[in-house]
């Protein structure tokens, strides 16, 4: 049960996983551009008339946490023959309209059959099905037949990306030979390698984080006796964060940055400020939500402490200090950092993916350099939504970089 308590919601992201336009029932949607009202009403018409469904899947899957461990778990598959690999693709979403990323992965049906979560290790006919299309990298043809017509029920959740209608599978049948990369291979066979090991050796060989996640949701890696079904949403925050403890080991032996730098970028109505300090790594994630009235959401990791669950910030907190540290390691440096993270009105609940990629996207273009923190805080000013004041005094690390001398007690590897 340790995943549960690592990976599980906490308060402060169930009260947000609320679509606040429809509040879960899309009768009640209100937007122009709903993808239920407009874009997709007559696909997904087609799809509540009939019982079989026959289409490309990204490819993707979903396991749910209701009930735990007995869940429920199933492919997300459009009714159309053609490349979706995009579906499956948030890495390419930053520069799609908000409407089009709804209406694709609105039209994905979700098929699903209810299991214990340690039958992933021993499948039956259809979870095994299930796990040979997760397996795939490229879009993979199959079809689903269900026990009822699909009904459309909108599937926002907190940490990831929302799917369409939904029904009971009665039979999956993979119509096309999933094409499977060689590493995933490896470390599907390996029934001897733990899933945090196997988690960090895809990595490097190049398998994409939405992969990575899938296999460890579909009970594909990690020791024989410890494979089991992971619900996505906990499945998503665990590679966050096994990557980035990786990642991290490793800064901590490079040398501090030498200025003080500030990044920032925004899409989606969402943007993602960064602040890296010449400092021990320190990590800090302030988000604030912008949506009837002001919210504020903290949380951080300082040197010395142990690792805990970020309960204010969630799964947004690994998903924001994966791509710092990649930058980190690219460039050989290590910094104390802080983020603030912002969401404004017009924002639907569309999974931590986009803080992470527009952290990317800001991390990737040239940073603004100040020799004085004074500096830098103005220039972060400058792009935050937020007045200064209002993330400046919620900072725990930047109350520690104002005497840089009581950092140097809790690490001893402290040059520029």
């Amino acid at each position: 049960m340790r995943q549960v308590r690592l990976y599980g919601r906490g308060e402060a992201e169930a009260e947000r996983s609320v679509c606040p336009v429809c509040r879960g029932d899309y009768k009640l949607c209100r937007l122009d551009v709903c993808p239920y009202l407009r874009h997709l009403r007559d696909l997904l018409g087609r799809v509540e008339s009939s019982r079989v469904l026959f289409g490309s899947s990204p490819p993707s899957s979903l396991v749910g946490s209701w009930g735990y461990p007995r869940v429920y778990v199933g492919p997300l598959t459009p009714p159309i023959t053609e490349d979706t690999s995009i579906m499956e693709s948030p890495e390419l979403w930053l520069d799609i309209p908000l409407e089009r990323i709804l209406s694709m992965r609105l039209s994905l049906v979700r098929g699903k059959v209810r299991a214990d979560v340690r039958e992933a290790r021993d499948p039956g006919r259809m979870l095994q099905s299930i796990q040979e299309l997760g397996m795939a990298y490229t879009p993979t043809d199959v079809e689903l037949w269900f026990s009822r017509e699909p009904r459309i029920m909108p599937g926002f959740m907190v940490r990831s990306a929302p799917w369409g209608p939904s029904a009971s599978l009665e039979k999956t049948i993979v119509a096309s030979n999933p094409l499977v990369p060689r590493p995933v291979e490896k470390a599907v066979s390996d029934t001897d390698l733990k899933a945090s090991k196997a988690i960090i050796e895809l990595y490097r060989s190049g398998i994409s984080l939405s992969q990575i996640v899938r296999l460890l949701s579909l009970g594909l890696i990690g020791t024989r006796r410890w494979r089991r079904l992971v619900p996505t949403e906990w499945s998503i925050t665990a590679v966050d964060d096994q990557i980035g403890r990786w990642l991290r080991g490793r800064v901590r032996e490079k040398r501090w940055i030498s200025s003080y730098q500030v990044y920032s970028h925004e899409a989606h109505h969402n943007k993602v400020s960064i602040l890296m300090l010449p400092g021990p790594w320190m990590f800090e994630v302030i988000e604030i939500w912008h949506k009837g009235g002001v919210k504020i959401y903290r949380d951080h990791e300082l040197p010395g402490e142990p690792d805990r669950y970020p309960e204010e910030v969630g799964g947004a907190f690994h998903a924001l200090r994966l791509p710092v540290l990649e930058h980190l390691y690219r460039v050989g440096r290590q910094a104390s950092v802080v983020v603030v993270a912002e969401v404004r009105e017009g924002w639907i609940p569309l999974g931590v993916w986009r803080f992470r990629e527009i952290c990317r996207r800001a991390l990737g273009r040239p940073a603004g350099s100040y020799s004085e923190l004074d500096e830098a805080l103005e220039a972060l000013g400058r792009h935050t939504w937020a007045p200064r004041t209002l993330w400046e005094r919620n900072s725990v690390v930047l109350r520690l970089a104002r005497t840089q001398a009581k950092l140097t007690r809790f690490v001893g590897l402290g040059k520029v």
